[in-house]
């Protein structure tokens, strides 16, 4: 298996998007803030199944794990719309992400 980009997520979303349009809230710097709102509940529910279960049985027992992966995924979903929302390419995000990490491996 190949690793996953932010390219391949961010154009899944697109997809998703055009497919339900009308039904789902438009991609636009004005909606951002509620894919980000959204994000969050979604990271709350990760947090639920190992506050629910303990961090060892949450990535051990495989219906826990899947479920885990799962609210993961979805996460990772409504950040790839955040990112849509306010033009935000891989490209971009690679160059930011790369700075801080140079920048945090010299902090301390």
């Amino acid at each position: 298996m190949t690793d996953f980009g932010i390219s391949e997520m961010q154009e899944m979303q697109r997809q998703l998007q055009k497919k339900y349009k009308g039904r789902w809230e438009l991609i636009g710097p004005e909606t951002g803030k509620n894919k980000l709102l959204w994000m969050i509940g979604e990271v709350g529910e990760v947090i639920d199944i190992i506050k629910k279960n303990g961090d060892i049985r949450a990535v051990s027992d495989p219906e826990l794990r899947k479920a885990l992966v799962e609210e993961m995924a979805d996460v990772l979903m409504f950040y790839n719309d955040a990112l849509l929302c306010w033009g935000i390419s891989a490209e971009e995000l690679k160059k930011e992400y790369t700075d801080k990490f140079r920048r945090n491996l010299e902090r301390w």
